[in-house]
């Protein structure tokens, strides 16, 4: 099996986001929604890995220039690099891997132009995996609802975090609430994305995501909704994990 193709690679999803090119880096295209949702991604890893990373003998500023100078971070399913592009400019040492190659040409395209220093790889994480190496954070956003064979992405994925590391993820939980929501109205009422982009029955409860990788030796650390604002066009974070929410586990050191 190639390094762009394994268990987990789902050909229809891949050929689906392969189709964006350019449009990745859209604002009002049909990545708007991802665009709008970036923020709060970033700030919530911003400021848990500040809480988690000491910089040396000292703890993290969350309003330095650079918070996060120094942290290895690998962007499991990183599309365009709408998530490696600000994890960089924060300061990470970044590595992104999708299985696509138009999406890594895409995305090392915008880096170079914003003079990013980006590691981009067309391989899947079980070809990671195998390679045996080793990241603060491994990172898997907007990726999980996606992947054909959740199991085998969530165990090599878990290899790749070092002792005293995290995973962290970010997808769409299995609720009604998320089929009216992410299926009804995000795509076949707002039209934020093409109907079709989502599966309801590959999305995610907490726990299922949770199960494997503390099986394979993590704990869970923090869970976290993220909620729209209709009146106000912007996502927050929130306890409410009944759509869009985060969690994170780290490796025991």
């Amino acid at each position: 099996m190639s390094e762009n193709r394994s268990a987990s690679t789902d050909p229809e999803e891949l050929a689906r986001f392969a189709r964006l090119g350019d449009q990745w880096w859209d604002l009002k295209g049909p990545q708007a929604a991802l665009h709008k949702l970036n923020p709060v991604r970033i700030g919530y890893l911003r400021n848990l890995l500040c809480s988690h990373f000491p910089d040396g003998d000292k703890p993290r500023r969350r309003n330095a220039e650079k918070p996060l100078a120094g942290l290895k971070i690998v962007d499991c399913g990183c599309g365009g690099g709408l998530l490696a592009e600000p994890l960089a400019k924060l300061g990470a040492d970044v590595t992104a891997i999708d299985p696509a190659d138009e999406n890594i040409n895409v995305a090392r395209r915008h880096a170079e132009l914003g003079g990013l220093d980006i590691d981009y790889r067309p391989v899947t994480v079980e070809s990671l995996a195998a390679a045996e190496e080793r990241f603060d954070v491994v990172l898997a956003m907007e990726v999980l609802e996606h992947v054909a064979d959740v199991n085998s992405f969530l165990s090599s994925a878990a290899s790749l975090v070092r002792p005293g590391g995290l995973f962290v993820g970010a997808t769409l939980n299995r609720t009604l609430k998320s089929y009216a929501l992410a299926i009804v109205g995000a795509e076949y009422v707002l039209r934020w994305v093409e109907p079709g982009t989502h599966n309801w029955q590959k999305f995610l409860r907490p726990d299922e995501i949770a199960r494997p990788l503390v099986k394979a030796g993590l704990q869970e650390i923090d869970r976290s909704g993220m909620v729209y604002n209709p009146l106000l066009d912007d996502w927050r974070l929130s306890g409410d994990t009944d759509v869009n929410y985060l969690i994170a586990l780290e490796r025991p050191a």
